[in-house]
């Protein structure tokens, strides 16, 4: 059964190049790993600062100021599509994919003093399944490609992210899954997740511009630990499997792996160095900014002699943010705030105006829609609609947003 789900599976996959014989770097050309240290090919020690392209690759609800009724891109693309149909929604996540970073973005993020970004991206854009405005020849290579392109002429590292894996890795709204961890159960997922891994490593082997591989973003979320405490377990051997499959195409890139429960429990790691070239991913909001609040990520960095980096941190006040940065760097943990860019004001480096009548579709989306009778009954004036996420896609830009430089300035850096 396991080999015909997988077999079934197959067509949906190998999007982008083939995998190409793995070539090992001997030059020295990639960031390596040095103890707790990340070390450039100049032999100067790198230390992460950087931001999140949360939201352009995976778009989320609450960056829109919808609810838990469209917290994920399959629930916000459903209720765009009732409000506008799907024709007018695809043109718009075609475009929402052009205009949500482009190279002014980056040349930005570079002008603050950032040296890297984290590209959080759906597995989606790499099969043929439907999924912002496509539904075969997906555009993740020529989206990502075009980004690292334009990092590169900036001297910025780039680390990619499967935020949304197969199946389902977190089993909430934010791997946009179906309010379970698939992923950790099911064989074709677990046989797809690494297939896709292979053919992105393979794509980006001997680009030294891209630091690594953070294979999953926070998997297994706590509420399945009562009843599926076992899916704890599953961790470490699924990324084993994923990094084996990696290097038979890529020998030269650092993967990152992530604890479990949103990023924050190493105890599942029997085996932390079963790669010669692993580092760790933590992740934490919403806390105190004392020692105590990061003290077990040191003491399990400690314990493996490997570097740990908050790859996903912020949301916060301007003050949290400058308590907070000066804590990890004080502990030797590089960060990548989360996120860039989005509508919601302030906790972000540039805040996108929110269009006019945007609050129709809000309140469209806090409706009971669960009929065609109620969604007809509930549905905001279309010429509005379209108007309002027209907008949006303006307003999206580089030169239309706002800079909210207190809260860069709180990061360390310069508006």
């Amino acid at each position: 059964m396991r080999k015909l789900i997988y077999l079934l599976l197959l067509p949906i996959v190998f999007i982008g190049c083939q995998p190409k014989e793995a070539v090992t770097d001997n030059g020295g050309r990639f960031i390596r790993i040095d103890g707790p240290n990340l070390v450039k090919p100049d032999g100067e020690k790198f230390f992460i600062q950087g931001i999140n392209l949360g939201n352009w690759l995976n778009p989320e609800g609450y960056m829109f100021f919808f609810g838990g009724e469209a917290a994920s891109y399959r629930k916000i693309n459903e209720a765009f599509c009732e409000m506008v149909g799907p024709d007018f929604t695809n043109q718009f996540w075609r475009e929402f994919k052009k205009n949500y970073i482009t190279e002014d973005d980056i040349k930005y993020i570079k002008s603050t003093g950032m040296n890297s970004i984290r590209i959080p991206f759906h597995y989606k854009q790499f099969t043929n399944e439907d999924y912002m405005g496509l539904d075969s020849s997906h555009d993740g290579f020529e989206l990502i490609d075009q980004v690292i392109e334009w990092c590169r002429q900036q001297d910025l590292y780039v680390i990619l992210d499967m935020h949304d894996a197969p199946g389902g890795q977190t089993g909430d709204n934010i791997d946009d899954s179906y309010g379970f961890p698939w992923l950790m159960t099911d064989e074709g997922s677990k046989a797809m997740f690494c297939d896709i891994w292979k053919n992105v490593a393979s794509h980006y082997a001997n680009d030294t511009i891209v630091l690594g591989y953070d294979l999953l973003n926070e998997p297994i979320a706590h509420y399945f630990l009562e009843a599926d405490a076992h899916l704890n377990d599953s961790l470490e051997s699924l990324y084993k499997r994923c990094v084996e499959a990696i290097r038979t195409v890529d020998k030269n890139h650092i993967v990152l792996l992530g604890g479990a429960q949103w990023n924050g429990n190493f105890k599942v790691f029997k085996d932390s160095k079963f790669d010669s070239k692993l580092m760790y991913t933590c992740h934490r909001y919403w806390c105190d900014t004392l020692q105590a609040n990061i003290q077990d990520f040191v003491q399990f960095r400690d314990s493996v002699n490997l570097p740990i980096y908050m790859g996903e941190t912020g949301e916060n006040t301007n003050e949290w943010i400058a308590g907070w940065t000066r804590l990890m760097e004080r502990n030797n943990i590089g960060w990548h705030y989360w996120p860039y860019k989005k509508m919601v004001p302030n906790s972000c480096m540039v805040t996108i105006p929110k269009p006019e009548n945007w609050d129709l579709i809000v309140e469209y989306t806090k409706q009971d829609r669960a009929t065609f009778e109620k969604i007809r009954k509930t549905r905001p004036n279309q010429s509005l609609v379209k108007k309002a996420m027209s907008d949006l896609l303006e307003n999206m830009k580089f030169n239309n947003c706002v800079k909210n430089e207190g809260y860069i300035l709180a990061m360390g850096m310069k508006p």
